[in-house]
């Protein structure tokens, strides 16, 4: 018999990252910030230099850190932890119809993690009638491995209920 994974392990665990080009942002508004002190002297230059780069870093390390993960029976999306259960089918959205989703066809009472710089995504119809969210778009680099994975933890989680309940 074989050791099963811990139920508390995640099957999909993403963070959405920042872009490398994002960085080199952070590194100009730094510089920036140490030529706009440049006038008042050394030390100056150099807080202007560390401040404004810190901060620019922190702001682009805060927006970036933005995670999804599937994780014991749960949906978990950035602040939101949605149990599977309450999940429909999840639908995989290329570049053209994520931004479709994202604008003209977006519903104001959907939850949404998105991110502009990832162009693909997955939508999730919300099946609990007690929630008035209609579905749940999430930006992801990996839109078929997280709907693989919901997937996955929706028939677990059913195995699980029918076990339980029997």
């Amino acid at each position: 018999m074989q050791p099963s994974a811990q139920p508390s392990a995640p099957s999909f665990d993403e963070r959405l990252h920042a872009p490398r080009s994002w960085w080199v942002i952070v590194a100009l508004l730094g510089l920036s910030g140490g030529l706009i002190t440049f006038p008042l002297g050394t030390v100056p230059t150099l807080g202007g230099l560390i401040g404004a780069g810190a901060l620019a870093a922190v702001a682009v390390s805060s927006y970036g850190s933005a995670r999804i993960r599937v994780v014991a029976g749960s949906l978990v999306a950035g602040d939101a932890r949605i149990p599977v259960s309450a999940l429909g089918a999840a639908e995989v959205l290329d570049a053209e119809e994520a931004r479709a989703w994202r604008t003209y066809k977006a519903d104001p009472r959907a939850f949404l993690l998105m991110r502009s710089y990832v162009p693909t995504a997955v939508r999730i119809e919300v099946t609990d009638p007690a929630d008035p969210t209609p579905y749940v778009y999430l930006s992801t680099r990996d839109p078929e491995g997280l709907a693989a994975a919901l997937e996955a933890a929706r028939s677990e989680h059913g195995e699980h209920s029918e076990a339980q309940g029997a």
